[in-house]
């Protein structure tokens, strides 16, 4: 069955014009060969137009018409529009196609090919003279547009977004590149000595400020890394690579990176980490970004000489749960999901510096790890964020 375009009508040389809508259906096609029979045998008894129009090419023809359902037959010409559709089309046709042939005698014996005042009533109601073409094309370039204006808005975001973090990365990035760079040039200087003495620095603390420098390094890394993906889109692939993981050690390590921070606000450290937890199943720089960056907002919203608790729990055989509060200002009801949301801020961050997609991809790395992630807050004693991650299994 192949589907004829829309066309252009001529009502003075064919006053009866139809439009029958199919679709591809297998169960459908039995019943369109019936009616497109009765239409042929109809068509030698009197005149008409026939334009047969598939659905699935034809969409917004079938929204202009309002159609509700395959197949169906429109009386397009002469006026009033008249539509039969339904299981048992051929018989509903047979009981109109009386009517349907008086009205378009009526019309030609009306109609004055001399004068053409028909013709022109006619264009004065309907500017496009009855073109099924131009109807079905205003609505194409309608939806057409419509989509292109949701397209701008969101490439408008996209470009918004990706400017906000070139004028934002210099200053995210100086954190890690200044504690490596400090880190380096105490190597430097111990192990380079101007005045030709031997290092001071035990082996342990040139460990230590290696294994500081190389964790300063990855932080770096993967905060570009991320950058990267958030201006990409949400839907970029996050890749986990899961291993047996010690997130006590995990904690106490970004703790110690952060240790500075807190200190230069006074703060107090709450710390609850059983001896006994069992390893946990995670990527450890995955679980890392969530921790640095829970941690990161506690400091942010503490107030000066404030209260930083962590706690971790086996909260059953098959999870562990982290616990970071503060006690800042806390977070608005009405924002306690939404704060997961991409690039969302809280109003009271709107002018500060920042991505908004922190808590995001928090949320993200956690449910790539089957865990939950979720906030209890309270205006007068601050928030605390909660996930888990599944325990490792030998």
């Amino acid at each position: 069955m192949q589907a004829s375009p829309p066309k252009q009508f001529n009502r003075k040389e064919v006053p009866l014009q139809l439009l029958l809508f199919v679709d591809k259906r297998p169960s459908s096609a039995e019943q369109i060969r019936q009616i497109r029979d009765c239409l042929e045998e109809l068509r030698s008894d009197f005149h008409f137009d026939l334009q047969v129009v598939d659905v699935g090419e034809q969409p917004y023809l079938a929204e202009h018409f309002k159609l509700v359902a395959t197949p169906s037959l429109i009386k397009i010409h002469p006026e009033p529009r008249q539509v039969i559709a339904g299981s048992d089309l051929v018989s509903k046709l047979m009981g109109c196609w009386p009517r349907w042939r008086r009205s378009a005698e009526d019309y030609t014996t009306d109609f004055n090919p001399a004068v053409g005042l028909m013709e022109q009533a006619v264009s004065e109601v309907d500017p496009s003279g009855g073109s099924i073409a131009y109807s079905a094309e205003l609505l194409r370039l309608s939806d057409e547009i419509f989509r292109l204006k949701q397209e701008k808005e969101e490439l408008l975001g996209q470009l918004q977004f990706k400017d906000r973090i070139i004028a934002m990365l210099a200053h995210d990035l100086r954190n890690p590149l200044t504690a490596t760079s400090i880190a380096l040039e105490t190597l430097e200087m111990a192990l380079n000595p101007k005045d030709g003495q031997p290092s001071r620095l035990p082996p342990g603390m040139i460990n230590q400020l290696l294994k500081h420098a190389r964790t300063q390094t990855r932080a770096i890394d993967r905060l570009i890394t991320d950058i990267l993906q958030a201006a990409r889109g949400t839907q970029a692939e996050l890749r986990i690579q899961f291993r047996q993981l010690d997130l006590g050690e995990l904690c106490q390590d970004v703790l110690d990176s952060l240790r500075g921070r807190m200190q230069g606000k006074a703060q107090q450290l709450e710390l609850d980490i059983p001896s006994d937890l069992p390893p946990v199943h995670a990527d450890a720089e995955r679980v890392r970004q969530v921790v640095i960056n829970l941690l990161d907002n506690a400091i942010k919203y503490t107030p000066h000489e404030g209260t930083i608790r962590l706690s971790i729990l086996h909260r059953t055989t098959q999870k562990v749960q982290v616990s970071i509060c503060d006690n800042g200002p806390g977070i608005p009801e009405e924002d306690r999901e939404v704060i997961f949301e991409d690039h969302f801020r809280l109003k009271r961050d709107e002018a500060a510096e920042g991505y908004g997609i922190g808590l995001s991809l928090c949320r993200r790395i956690i449910r790539a790890h089957y865990g939950q992630i979720w906030v209890d807050t309270d205006p007068t004693h601050g928030s605390c964020f909660h996930f888990t991650l599944p325990v490792f299994r030998s």
